[in-house]
């Protein structure tokens, strides 16, 4: 379409050129309407979403969710299905999950569905403790169903089901065992001579800084780590004597290498009773409460997304990923995990 603009002065016999602006179409003004009642709600929603309380809740035990996984679906009596799934760190998701289990008189057993290749040390512990102390507390079965990974810490929590026949549950292509500890550390020294960085930092004692990635570890330095590993060692082999009693000590020797173990590898060994899957276990669950299928439903447990995790959980997570993956290098830290990149010799 053409664009006329009118001469400031026009001259005498000169025609005058009136610009005249079109209305819009009442459909086009329906949809600029819509348009920006979306944008008003949605910026309405984003303030009530970071302005609520619950937003950043840092203790979202409510928001946990009950849901079905099988068996009766108006079952008056339950099995709850603790889940670990991934890297152990801190293990306050497990801890929210044992206290949902505490608080409903309703649940008469428990399965622990691990996929995990293990953590931290002290997230591991952490979570052995509170699922041994449920077991204890409400005396109650407790039954284990092994994913794709149950290894090191996944195999450590594992032993919270105690001392009852068959009650550890591993599928034909789970990986479990790699029963170890290892502190990880990296040298940078090199680099940091080739990239003329000096180190500077002031000590209050020797051993104040131990384990820094800017030089090479002492002789003094490595024998510390090692006594922490070998103690935290002796804890998981008492762990899983504890759990395993019927582990003969040869067992237990080639048990305790840092292999990892197939099902059949780990049935022979006595790390695991059955080969099975999650349904197996529920089954052998009911069985020890004397459960009927008929009026028992098996539920987990779920933290649904707020919206102020959609909006602004993401680029938190990345910042804390980000953070977190310096301070592990920086940070001597004893793990209870399968593997670790260049783990060494």
């Amino acid at each position: 379409m053409s664009s006329f603009s009118a001469p400031s002065n026009p001259g005498p016999g000169q025609p005058v050129y009136i610009a005249v602006q079109p209305k819009p179409s009442l459909l086009a003004r329906l949809v600029g309407l819509i348009t920006w009642l979306g944008i008003a709600l949605f910026v309405l929603a984003v303030i009530f979403a970071l302005t609520s309380p619950d937003s950043f809740s840092q203790d979202p035990d409510n928001k946990l969710e009950e849901r079905y996984h099988s068996l009766a679906k108006d079952g008056v009596n339950k099995v709850a299905v603790i889940e670990i799934d991934g890297v152990i760190e801190d293990g306050e998701a497990v801890k929210k999950q044992v206290d949902k289990v505490l608080a409903d008189p309703k649940v008469k057993a428990v399965v622990l569905r691990v996929d995990s290749p293990g953590g931290t040390v002290t997230g591991s512990d952490f979570m052995y403790h509170h699922l041994r102390k449920l077991s204890i507390d409400r005396n109650m079965p407790f039954v284990v169903s092994m994913g794709g990974l149950a290894a090191s810490g996944g195999y450590y929590v594992s032993m919270a089901c105690g001392t009852k026949e068959n009650v550890i549950f591993a599928e034909p292509t789970t990986w479990t065992g790699s029963i170890g500890v290892l502190i990880p550390h990296y040298n940078i020294a090199g680099l940091m001579e080739k990239w003329e960085v000096e180190d500077d930092t002031i000590k209050s004692a020797p051993l104040k800084g131990i384990g820094s990635i800017t030089r090479k570890m002492t002789p003094e330095e490595k024998a510390v780590f090692e006594e922490l590993v070998k103690e935290s060692f002796d804890r998981f082999k008492g762990i899983v004597k504890s759990g395993r009693p019927k582990l003969t000590d040869d067992q237990l020797k080639k048990a305790t290498t840092g292999q990892v173990f197939t099902t059949k590898q780990a049935l022979e060994l006595g790390l695991v009773d059955k080969q099975g899957f999650v349904e197996d276990a529920i089954a052998r669950a009911m069985e020890l409460a004397s459960l009927d299928a008929a009026t028992t439903k098996a539920v987990k447990y779920h933290r649904p997304k707020s919206l102020a995790d959609t909006l602004v959980g993401a680029s938190a997570a990345a910042q804390k990923s980000e953070v977190q993956a310096l301070l592990d290098l920086a940070t001597p830290k004893a793990y209870y995990l399968f593997s670790w990149p260049n783990s060494g010799k």
